[in-house]
């Protein structure tokens, strides 16, 4: 079977994006739906790059949390993902291991960034909102600001 020049400089794109980081499904083919040249080339090029296991949605999931978690909530982890185009059969085991390590996490975000308790209740709520930007449940980030605020003052 003769495979076209248009399949192999779509394989070959593919396989570069994918080189450099994990794609999703739905990434790759938007980015990729351009270049298709003929109705059904796509979506059978990336049943093949899954089959192959060179694209996983799990490894997508899998690469995100592990350079974002330090840094965000979990609210702003979930948004990210779905915004990859990852289903919620993915999404939600994947954030269930980060909801142990919430308050923690919330915790080393506030220290690199504040390090001190706030001196009014405009700066507690100043630190409340960047927590709550970065993804963190609000009830999340008032106990994270209001234990800091006591554990300095003792």
């Amino acid at each position: 079977m003769a495979v076209s020049v248009a399949a192999l400089a779509l394989k070959g794109r593919a396989l570069r994006y994918l080189a450099t980081r994990e794609y999703s499904r739905a990434e790759l083919a938007r980015k990729l739906a351009p270049l298709e040249q003929q109705p059904g080339q796509l979506a059978g090029l990336l049943d093949e790059l899954q089959a192959k296991g060179l694209m996983s949605e799990q490894r997508v999931a899998e690469s995100l949390l592990n350079r974002r978690a330090p840094r965000l909530g979990s609210v702003r982890l979930r948004h990210e993902l779905e915004v990859r185009g990852l289903d919620a059969a993915t999404v939600a085991p994947a954030l269930e291991s980060l909801q142990a390590t919430e308050q923690e996490r919330a915790t080393q975000v506030w220290r690199k960034k504040f390090g001190q308790p706030p001196a009014d209740a405009s700066a507690q709520a100043k630190q409340i909102r960047f927590l709550v930007q970065r993804g963190f449940e609000l009830e999340v980030a008032r106990q994270t600001v209001r234990s800091n605020s006591r554990r300095e003052k003792a």
